[in-house]
């Protein structure tokens, strides 16, 4: 281990700007060397550092942003562990917006996936260091002592020191080269179910959102935007939200044409949001439409699924002739999928609060991406990214939204033009109505089987309108990794297999949301997999493990490459909690789904029934395998999520658009599942000494179709569009 160093009070506050002191351990990502560094020899180390107090405490500086998925505890509990700490004495400092801290983007389902190890040696650095400190006090070998509970303890006598009251001897000593990290066997914390550090802060009200953000004097602002994409404002009347009480200035907001750049639009400022926003529903815009002001989605998914039942870019790898196998087959099978826009809507909105003067500018606000914010804020205005302050709160939800920072720059630029602090609030409407949303999709499979019903060709065409297309205007073609999250890396074994990819344009802002693009592959390959095993006249079960192959690591340039015998492990753990293969009542239907997904395996079963023509959830079951678990109540919590998540995508997630405007504005239109509509959900985590890998998202892409799998086995009809709600079954 490299770059390692103890740092001294004095340049402590130099870097970080705080006083209070103590021992101090940290990491960071940079070439600055007054900052205390870990580089653990791989492609990410965290920026992170431990600071014990003289009294004992024990601070963590958290790079990633809490949205409810307990990255702050599990993180805390990974150097609480290895440092032998008492978890009572254990609190949690959130980190602004800065490179030092290296990438510090909350989504991809990689905080854990990339922090457990350094974290987990930053803990055992300074227990070793505490355990230097304490033998040269007693003068014995540090071989003769050991730490427990927040205390060196010598093993002979049983004497003990205080981890507080060891500070000032630990601040001069050398940072070891090299640590060793604690077995399995020996944990406090890792791998338990530990509640979350700031559950008291939760359910007290005290926990600080971004809507809960305030300074002297500030201003409150809502924005009137163009209903369609990129559009702009031809004209506006501002009298009568003027004459709203509270209502202080009405301007327009030029667009600012970078990826997460505002929309433009007119803003209304008032000394409170309320007045703000009855003053926008008083104002008189007529707008420029825009290229996206004749959108129809009905007709553009059309245009879609027309684009996969012809030739297409072929995206590698390819293997073998699938016409050949086609021609040669017992039996083809084929079929198309459509999936519709969705977005996010998390439960808090996005918002902002800047203020910008002298020269630098401080951002209060709930975002997944600070440095993102950090840099478009800086480039709004000019300025250098030193500069800027985004000091990050709690986040109220994010799925991917608060990770594109548009927000953060219309409260800067409002900031500059009033020269106050100012706080833009979007509603649920605007949240909704003018979002990065995630792709509308159709998906075109053919397979062949020969007359023992084993897959000998596969044929799989995807369109959608990439991310790729908010950072390049006109890629109208997927990127790779959108191809690589399930479709052209799918684990089965087939001797001839073809991808395509057709254009798609965009027509609305294109962003990820939880789970990405393996939402609508996992949906076309689980449903035409179970569609294959019906023609084949195989349960559905063993024709997905038949599918899938023998045991084999994959080869390729991947830290976590795919295991097949990990996959079909989920697959018969999911079978047997769930029964798999019982009769049923009638009008009952089982339906099976896996998924490889962030480097985790997972696979649901759920039951239905469908009974009068309506659908209903009675069970989830999932097993996860995502390697080592750091917080078993976080890794549950969050595929209990997970799994009315994809509820809400199969049931009722669609968003739609007719004449360049989104049609759907609040929940009575964008549905959620709904508490009577949850069944209960039952969660197996795979027990496993492999590298942790992803929880927050890999629990999505099972539960569609296993939902439409089980309706079929209840039912004997296909559902191959998504949200059900449209085929009025919901």
């Amino acid at each position: 281990m490299e770059g390692i160093q103890n740092m001294s009070r004095r340049n402590f506050v130099k870097v970080f700007g705080l006083a209070t002191g103590g021992l101090i351990i940290g990491c960071q990502f940079s070439s600055e060397k007054e900052i205390v560094r870990i580089d653990d020899g791989t492609t990410f180390a965290p920026n992170l550092f431990v600071q014990l107090k003289k009294d004992g405490k024990l601070i963590l500086l958290c790079s990633r942003s809490e949205m409810g998925q307990g990255i702050r505890t599990s993180l805390t509990s990974a150097i609480a562990d290895e440092m032998e700490a008492d978890w009572k004495y254990v609190s949690v400092e959130q980190a602004t917006g800065n490179k030092k801290f290296g990438n510090q983007n909350t989504d991809g389902s990689r905080s854990v996936r990339t922090i457990l190890t350094p974290m987990r040696k930053m803990g055992a650095i300074a227990k070793a260091i505490l355990i230097e400190a304490a033998a040269k006090k007693w003068q014995v070998s540090p071989a003769e002592c050991k730490a427990s509970m927040h205390y060196v303890i010598h093993k002979t006598s049983k004497k003990k020191f205080f981890f507080g009251d060891l500070v000032e001897d630990a601040m001069l000593l050398e940072v070891p080269k090299d640590v060793t990290l604690k077995a399995k066997k020996d944990f406090n914390y890792i791998g338990k179910d530990l509640k979350s550090i700031d559950l008291k802060d939760f359910t007290h009200g005290s926990a600080t959102y971004g809507l809960d953000a305030r300074l002297p004097n500030m201003k409150f602002a809502v924005i009137a935007r163009c209903p369609s994409a990129f559009g702009s404002v031809k004209s506006f009347d501002k009298t009568d939200a003027l004459k709203v009480a509270g209502v202080e200035d009405v301007f327009e907001v030029e667009r600012v044409k970078r990826p997460f750049g505002m929309l433009g639009g007119v803003a209304v400022i008032a000394s409170n949001t309320w007045a703000a926003i009855q003053g926008r529903n008083n104002l008189e815009v007529t707008w420029n439409k825009g290229s996206n002001g004749k959108y129809n989605s009905k007709n553009y998914t059309q245009k879609l699924t027309n684009r996969v039942h012809t030739r297409a870019k072929v995206v590698p790898p390819t293997k073998g002739s699938v016409k050949k196998a086609f021609s040669s087959a017992s039996k083809t099978v084929e079929a198309t999928y459509q999936l519709p826009h969705l977005v996010h809507a998390p439960m808090e909105v996005p918002n902002a609060l800047a203020w910008v003067h002298d020269g630098k500018c401080e951002v209060w606000a709930p975002v997944q991406s600070p440095q993102s914010a950090r840099a478009e804020a800086a480039a709004y205005l000019g300025i250098d990214v030193k500069d800027v302050t985004i000091n990050v709160t709690f986040l109220g939800g994010g799925f991917g939204r608060k990770s594109k920072p548009d927000f953060v720059v219309e409260a800067v630029a409002l900031s500059k033009k009033v020269n106050a602090p100012v706080q833009v609030v979007w509603t649920r409407e605007d949240d909704i109505q003018h979002s990065y949303y995630h792709t509308t999709n159709a998906q075109y499979l053919k397979a062949s089987l020969d007359t023992k019903g084993k897959v000998t060709g596969w044929l799989h065409r995807t369109a959608f309108p990439s991310i790729n297309s908010t950072f390049m205007p006109g890629a109208n073609y997927a990127a790779g990794w959108e191809i690589g999250q399930g479709m052209n890396n799918n684990p089965f074994e087939i001797d001839n297999v073809r991808y395509e990819n057709a254009k798609a344009e965009p027509h609305v802002r294109i962003g990820w949301l939880r789970s990405v693009c393996a939402i609508f592959h996992s949906f076309g390959i689980n449903s035409f997999v179970d569609e294959l095993a019906y023609t084949a006249e195989k349960d559905p079960l063993q024709f997905k493990l038949d599918l899938i192959g023998k045991d084999r690591i994959r080869e390729e340039k991947s830290p976590h490459p795919l295991n097949t015998k990990r996959l079909k492990n989920v697959l018969n753990i999911v079978a047997k909690k769930s029964n798999w293969g019982r009769d049923l009542p009638k009008g009952h239907g089982l339906g099976i789904a896996f998924y490889y997904s962030f480097y985790s395996y997972v696979a649901s079963v759920v039951e239905v029934s469908v009974i009068n023509d309506k659908v209903k959830l009675h069970n989830v079951w999932t097993a996860l395998d995502c390697g080592m678990v750091l917080n078993r109540d976080n890794v549950l919590n969050q595929m209990e999520g997970a799994a009315v998540f994809g509820m809400s995508i199969a049931l009722h997630g669609k968003i739609t658009a007719k004449d360049g405007a989104i049609e759907q504005s609040n929940f009575h239109d964008y549905t959620m599942t709904r508490m009577h509509e949850v069944p209960p959900i039952d969660i197996t985590i795979v027990e496993s000494d492999e590298a942790p890998t992803g929880v927050g998202e890999p629990g999505v892409p099972p539960i569609a179709p296993a939902i439409t799998n089980a309706i079929f086995n209840a039912t004997g009809k296909r559902y191959r569009t998504l949200p059900l709600s449209d085929h009025g079954i919901v």
